[in-house]
């Protein structure tokens, strides 16, 4: 293999880039070797002999993939989750999933005449509170207090 160390050198101060990004034409390679002033190796630049390699950069093609799949809702089980489950849902999102769950249980209940205007009334309040943690805790408590309507 030839030597070609000085040659990638001025053509690289010629060019105006690293040293790593001057090709050399492997069919032109004897022309390279003889070139040993600026003039000739200026000459050999314009004749595409030495040519610039472009920069190659870092691509975002699987990102773009991640991303999407990302968006559709997937990669995002246990495994992908990090930090308490408060840091994944805030403590305001679960509160009002809950609040929310619960009065339109009790509008349900209401619109079925399984309560009474008065119990949907208690209820909502208690409900409110944060009194219930959920659902089944709220009827739970409408049944140990006895607040379903008599039939």
């Amino acid at each position: 293999m030839t030597n070609l160390t000085s040659q990638r050198r001025l053509a690289s101060k010629i060019m105006k880039v690293g040293r790593n990004r001057v090709r050399i034409n492997p069919q032109r390679v004897e022309d390279v070797e003889s070139a040993i002033t600026r003039e000739e190796v200026r000459k050999l630049v314009h004749e595409k002999a030495i040519t610039v390699a472009p920069i190659v950069g870092v691509s975002r093609g699987r990102a773009k993939v991640i991303q999407s799949k990302k968006r559709k809702g997937r990669r995002k089980g246990p495994g992908s989750r990090s930090g308490t489950p408060r840091s994944v849902i805030s403590k305001k999102d679960a509160w009002m999933t809950r609040i929310r769950s619960l009065r339109r249980k009790l509008r349900e209940l209401k619109t079925n005449r399984t309560i009474t205007e008065s119990t949907y009334r208690e209820l909502y309040m208690i409900a409110g509170s944060g009194r219930f943690a959920s659902i089944a805790d709220m009827e739970r408590y409408a049944k140990a207090h006895d607040m379903w309507r008599k039939r």
